[in-house]
């Protein structure tokens, strides 16, 4: 044993080594694009030409390509929702506007799963229908404010000495550390209604999450080898935002004809997958979305499809990783997501410090997503350049490139709320 044991360490030394650490490119002159497939272009070879053909044959293609390939399949089978009401509604920011807090309640029996809606109304909704920005948070409801009202999470958090999340738990100092990411107040004192809910309370961000998150309510026979095409979180996450959109729609005070659904980072591919399949969702906005969003695959600039299958297969569905490192095989790309929008107004926000999410990338696919948009008479960009920094452009489809790191600021919000204004949506 003790002859067979240095060579037993060389050994798993030799294989720990064999697969290099993932070393993103930041290099333009090598992000080498693969040809990116036209999105008016069917699976037969055929081109589509005007707005029938679009909505009958290659958005229903796109959206099984996408629904197969990449986020798998949402159950089609519904499953009982209740929601309630979590105490009296309360005045806020010296009667701008109400507070509400909604539980939601998920399936029925041992597996029903509960969730929380945290939702800002403004004053004046009570007088005349406020649009709504509905998104997903990251580190709870109490989170976004340190009101001491707001229900302190009970459910399972990624630990995180700077939010205070103490063995996969919230504390009471968790209230209000991610408040920047929402200005809450702007939102209301633009006129405009704010509902978010803890992506974990659908489906819980960690590797065995399946079991304890919506998946449950679908899986009857509790399967542990998950099909090519099953769904992950980002589907769970996304199927979630619908379920918000449900009890917002049949609400006095919310305009249901203007619900627009928002996301950043893993949240931002959330908002744009939910926006592709729930059409209710009016405006959609990405922040930061990178791979897997926004971000063009068939670019080799930051974060690619085989990093994101190496480290959180759990969010896509399992044939995904059939194009790790081999971009060039998907039938389409992520421009093909951003069109699935058409006819509705869809904006796309980078970073200038995000790297990682291939700021170009993202800005690429909003302009290959102009032609859908065309056929409907609608404008796209209006540039044909990647625009200066803090430089917002776009009609029907809008960007902007902000200076800064990734994150979810109040400059993002404020451009998010004068595109809506734009579309409408006041």
């Amino acid at each position: 044993m003790r002859f067979l044991l240095p060579v037993l360490c060389a050994l798993g030394t030799t294989t720990l080594h064999a697969v290099p650490p993932f070393e993103p490119n930041y290099d333009e002159s090598l992000a080498n694009p693969l040809p990116i497939p036209d999105v008016l272009v069917a699976e037969d070879g055929s081109r589509v030409t005007d707005r029938e053909t679009w909505e009958r044959k290659r958005r229903p293609e796109l959206l099984s390509l996408f629904s197969s390939e990449v986020y798998g399949q949402t159950p089609s089978r519904t499953v009982p929702v209740t929601y309630s009401a979590m105490g009296e509604d309360k005045e806020v920011f010296g009667g701008k506007g109400l507070m509400r807090q909604i539980e939601m309640r998920m399936g029925e029996g041992e597996r029903q799963r509960s969730a929380q809606i945290l939702l800002y109304l403004p004053a004046t909704a009570k007088t005349q229908p406020a649009p709504v920005f509905v998104l997903l948070n990251f580190w709870g409801n109490h989170s976004v404010s340190a009101d001491p009202d707001i229900v302190l999470n009970p459910g399972w958090f990624r630990s995180n000495k700077d939010k205070h999340i103490v063995n996969n738990r919230a504390t009471e100092a968790s209230r209000g550390v991610s408040a920047s990411r929402y200005t809450v107040e702007a939102i209301l004192d633009r006129g405009y209604a704010l509902a978010t809910t803890y992506y974990g309370d659908f489906s819980p961000d960690r590797r065995d999450g399946f079991a304890d998150g919506v998946h449950a309510l679908f899986n009857e026979d509790d399967a542990e080898e998950r099909a090519g095409d099953a769904w992950g979180n980002i589907g769970a996450w996304a199927w979630g935002l619908s379920r918000m959109a449900d009890y917002l729609t049949e609400l006095p005070g919310i305009d249901s004809d203007r619900i627009a659904v928002l996301g950043h980072s893993r949240l931002g591919k959330t908002a744009l997958w939910a926006g592709a399949q729930d059409e209710r969702f009016a405006l959609v906005i990405s922040n930061n979305s990178g791979e897997g969003g926004a971000s063009l695959a068939k670019r080799n600039f930051g974060e690619t499809v085989g990093r994101l299958n190496e480290t959180v297969p759990r969010w896509f569905c399992p044939n995904y990783d059939k194009y790790s490192k081999n971009e060039g095989a998907l039938p389409m790309d992520q421009h093909a997501l951003v069109a699935l929008m058409t006819p509705r107004p869809v904006y796309i926000a980078s970073a200038t410090e995000d790297l990682w999410a291939d700021p170009l990338g993202e800005f690429l696919a909003a302009k290959l997503a102009e032609p859908v948009y065309a056929l409907y008479g609608k404008k796209g960009l209006g540039v044909d350049e990647q625009p200066a920094p803090d430089t917002p452009v776009g009609a029907s489809v809008g960007y902007h490139l902000r200076k800064g790191k990734h994150d979810l600021s109040a400059y993002d919000w404020q451009r998010f709320m004068d595109f809506a204004d734009r579309q409408g949506a006041r």
